[in-house]
C-alpha cells in the first residue's frame, strides 16, 4: 500500500547513502518528501535528492518573498500540511545537533518544526563519530527520545568517516527500509486484547552483594512484546532489570526476584487476554538470606530450595486468560523434546507451550535467532527452524491467532 514517507536528512557524511533508501521506497511505490537542513545541503546537493524523489526538497522556513498575509488569507503553512499527509517519517543520517534539538524540544529550522507537528512514527537513524556516540550527553538525549517514543536504530561498528574505528557507522539502507515498512504494516489485528509477557532472568539473593541467576538476555520475549504492540494490542512487559528493552514505546515493570515477578503478575493480570510466560525463572532459592556480606577467606556451603513455579499459578489466578508457557531444555532429541514440553502443557493447564533447546550457542539464551517446537493443547505440533526471534515472534503470533 502505496504511503507518505517523509525523510529528514542532517549534516552527517552518510547523507548521500540516504539517496539508495528513497530508491528502494520509491520501487516500494511509496511517495518520498525530503527535508534538508542547510548545513546538509553544504554537503550534497539537494537536486540529487529531488531528482530521486521526484519531489520538492524543503530547506527554508522562509523562503523569498515571504507573505504572512496570504498565510493568513490561505490558512496553508508548508510545514504543517506536510507533518499531516505524513505516514511515517525517517531522520537519517541524525547527528548528534538534531538529536539534541529533538530531545528538548527546540525548533529552529524546518526540519525540526516539521517533526514536532508529526503525529505518525518517527524514526531516528545516527550517524557520527564514535567518541560522539558515547559521549554521556548524546546517550542521555538517545534516552528521552526512546521514551518520548522514537525508534531509534543504532549505528553500527565499522571504519568510520573521520578514520575512526567503531561504532558510530549509520546502519545499512536495507534494515532501515525493513524497520519503516514493518511500522508501516502495523495493523489492528490485535486491536482491544490485553496482552502480558514476562522476559529476563531471576535473580535469587545470596547476600546483600552476590546472587544466582541465569543467562536469560530476555531478547525472546522483548520481540513478542514488539510483535503484540505492532498488531494494536495493550501490551504490558514485565522484564527483569538487566533484560533486554524493546524498541517501542511499550509499558513495562521491572522485577527482580520470582517473587517480585509473582507479586506484579497477581497485580496486573486481571482481565488478561494472552499471557506470555517467557521469563526464565529460577527453579531454586536460597534456604537462609544472609544480611550484609559473607566473608571470603574460607569456603561456605549454600542450599538451595525448590521454591513455586509461577506458570502454574497463572491458570489459578486468570482461568480465562490463554497461557502460552515456554519451555527451555538441555541437549534433548527432537521427540524428547516434545515430551517435555507436552508435560509442561499439563502440568500448567497452558494453551501453548514453546519449546526449545539451548544447549547450542547459535540459538536460544543470548542468541539473536532461535528455533522452536510450538505445542497446542489440541496436541497439533508446529516446528519453526531457526531463524530470527523477531520472525519466530511473528509465526507463534499468526499460529495461535489461525487456531
Amino acid at each position: 500500500m502505496k504511503k507518505n514517507i517523509l525523510i529528514g536528512i542532517t549534516a552527517g557524511i552518510a547523507a548521500y547513502k540516504v539517496l539508495e533508501l528513497i530508491k528502494i521506497l520509491k520501487n516500494e511505490n511509496h511517495d518520498v518528501f525530503v527535508i534538508m537542513t542547510k548545513s546538509a545541503t553544504e554537503m550534497i546537493s539537494k537536486k540529487e535528492f529531488e531528482k530521486v524523489s521526484e519531489n520538492k526538497v524543503f530547506t527554508d522556513l522562509f523562503e523569498k518573498n515571504f507573505d504572512y498575509q496570504q498565510v493568513l488569507e490561505d490558512r496553508k503553512v508548508e510545514h504543517i500540511e506536510l507533518a499531516d499527509k505524513t505516514d511515517l517519517m525517517v531522520i537519517a543520517p541524525a547527528t548528534a545537533n538534531i538529536i539534541a534539538k529533538l530531545a528538548n524540544g527546540l525548533s529552529d529550522d524546518f526540519l525540526t518544526t516539521t517533526s514536532l507537528a508529526v503525529t505518525s512514527p518517527i524514526i531516528i537513524c545516527p550517524s557520527m563519530n564514535v567518541n560522539m556516540w558515547n559521549n554521556p550527553i548524546v546517550q542521555m538525549n538517545i534516552s528521552k527520545l526512546e521514551s518520548f517514543g522514537y525508534l531509534i536504530i543504532k549505528p553500527t561498528v565499522g571504519l568510520l568517516a573521520c578514520g575512526y574505528e567503531g561504532v558510530g557507522k549509520l546502519e545499512n539502507v536495507e534494515v532501515i527500509d525493513k524497520e519503516i515498512n514493518k511500522l508501516l504494516e502495523k495493523n489492528d489485528s490485535m486491536k482491544g486484547a490485553k496482552v502480558i509477557i514476562t522476559a529476563g532472568g531471576t535473580i535469587e539473593k545470596i547476600d546483600e552483594v552476590r546472587s544466582i541467576t541465569n543467562r536469560s538476555s530476555g531478547k525472546m520475549g522483548a520481540a513478542i512484546a514488539e510483535e503484540c504492540y505492532l498488531r494494536g494490542a495493550d501490551v504490558l512487559l514485565i522484564r527483569a532489570k538487566s533484560s533486554f528493552r524493546p524498541r517501542y514505546v511499550i509499558k513495562e515493570k521491572i522485577f527482580e526476584t520470582a517473587v517480585d515477578l509473582l507479586k506484579l503478575i497477581k497485580e496486573n493480570i486481571k482481565n488478561t487476554d494472552l499471557f506470555f510466560q517467557v521469563a526464565a525463572v529460577s527453579d531454586f532459592k536460597l534456604d537462609k538470606f544472609v544480611k550484609g556480606k559473607i566473608s571470603s577467606d574460607s569456603s561456605i556451603n549454600l542450599e538451595l530450595v525448590p521454591q513455586i513455579k509461577i506458570v502454574d499459578q497463572i491458570k489459578k489466578l486468570s482461568p480465562k486468560t490463554k497461557l502460552i508457557a515456554f519451555k527451555a531444555e538441555y541437549g534433548l532429541k527432537e521427540k524428547e523434546l516434545i515430551k517435555e514440553g507436552i508435560d509442561k502443557l499439563n502440568k500448567s493447564k497452558a494453551d501453548y507451550v514453546i519449546a526449545n533447546d539451548i544447549s547450542r550457542n547459535d540459538r536460544g539464551f543470548e542468541s539473536e535467532d532461535n528455533e522452536v517446537i510450538i505445542i497446542s493443547k489440541t496436541n497439533i505440533v508446529k516446528k519453526i527452524p531457526l531463524i530470527s526471534k523477531s520472525k519466530i515472534a511473528s509465526v507463534i503470533l499468526d499460529f495461535i491467532d489461525n487456531k
